[in-house]
């Protein structure tokens, strides 16, 4: 049965697939200019490690319909949502300000600090803001132009491609809804949970699930019985997130601890403390939320809040109760056994389907 070893190959797969993507890049950027230098840096940073379960989903739905999960040209396509990643995550910085990703200073940080360094005219931190706005942007187009090379049917890419386009639509209008819920303060839970299925269910879980059976000629029925599988998966692995962000280890999730609460994201974890709290804790729970000076006392008060209140506890009832659905929907998927020659095994593919499940949900960053 496939599981971490597998995993761990296929990100190394992957890695190899856009090291070569990128040293064709690297030759085009070069001709442009050397100036263009930072850019790839940046972009070699960003696309490098992560936890690849985007790739590992498009896999899991390739197998599904029956491919070859040794044929490289589908590595090469999932090896794609890692650049819609990097754009996503580039963009997602600078809208939220964040000072680092995976440990390093986040892009525009990076560009800006580089700007300081030379001694540039004008404002570092606005210079940064614009590269990193063109940076997302590259990204995002290379990550398009990543998936037509794969080497698969032309035509079939065609088709597949309606699911890359729709994953990109919804993760910017997700990151939309994002802004929405942060800017009115929201205290919806329905809003919180729109921003979950668009901004990450879909484009996690669903839509690499999709793009894999696509890419292998499988259709409706299939893409149906993922989707059953992936929205409860996606929907729990952002309430991890959330969780995580208040009150994970910044050594292992790379950002530091509370930058969403600093932030004022309105997330189903502050949607249901709020819910849950009185007059007066209402009011300090609106008073710290938002407040980019939030310290360790302030973090730790809102800490004290959510938990006390039953809000974490039940958000992670949440997660099991999604997992348990995910696992549910597992037995209706109609794993083929061709035309790709793969012979997949219907037991194996599921096997590694709650697996990935399991690691989505299952992880402390």
């Amino acid at each position: 049965m496939p599981g971490v070893d597998a995993r761990t190959d296929l990100g190394t797969r992957v890695q190899a697939q856009l090291d070569a993507f990128l040293a064709g890049r690297r030759v085009l950027l070069e001709a442009i200019g050397l100036e263009t230098g930072p850019l790839l840096t940046e972009v070699v940073a960003v696309t490098g490690g992560g936890k690849r379960l985007r790739p590992a989903f498009c896999l899991a739905g390739w197998q599904a319909a029956g491919g070859d999960p040794d044929d490289d040209r589908i590595v090469r396509a999932a090896a794609a949502l890692e650049l819609l990643q990097a754009s996503a995550l580039v963009h997602d910085d600078l809208i939220d300000d964040s000072d680092t990703r995976r440990g390093r200073p986040a892009a525009h940080r990076a560009v800006a600090a580089r700007h300081a360094a030379e001694g540039w005219r004008g404002d570092p931190d606005r210079f940064g803001a614009a590269a990193a706005l063109l940076l997302g942007d590259l990204l995002l187009t290379w990550a398009h132009e990543m998936l037509r090379s794969c080497g698969i049917d032309p035509v079939v890419v065609s088709t597949a491609t309606v699911q890359f386009d729709a994953c990109t639509t919804e993760v910017i209008c997700g990151q939309y809804l994002d802004l929405v819920a942060q800017a009115s303060a929201s205290p919806s839970e329905e809003l919180a949970r729109r921003v979950i299925r668009y901004k990450s269910a879909a484009y996690t879980v669903v839509r690499p699930l999709h793009l894999g059976a696509a890419l292998a000629g499988g259709g409706p029925e299939l893409l149906a019985a993922l989707s059953a599988y992936g929205v409860p998966v996606g929907t729990a692995f952002q309430l991890r997130d959330d969780v995580l962000s208040v009150f994970g280890d910044p050594d292992r999730t790379g950002k530091p601890a509370g930058d969403d609460l600093r932030e004022g994201k309105r997330t189903v974890l502050l949607a249901r403390t709020a819910e849950r709290v009185d007059a007066t804790e209402l009011a300090l729970l609106e008073r710290l939320v938002g407040d980019p000076d939030l310290d360790d006392e302030g973090l730790r008060r809102l800490r004290d809040l959510i938990v006390g209140s039953g809000a974490l506890a039940s958000v992670e009832m949440s997660i099991a109760e999604a997992e348990r659905e995910a696992l549910s929907a597992l037995d209706a998927v109609p794993v083929a056994t061709g035309p790709q020659g793969s012979g997949a095994d219907p037991g194996a593919v599921r096997a590694e389907l709650a697996a990935l499940a399991a690691a989505a949900l299952q992880r402390t960053r």
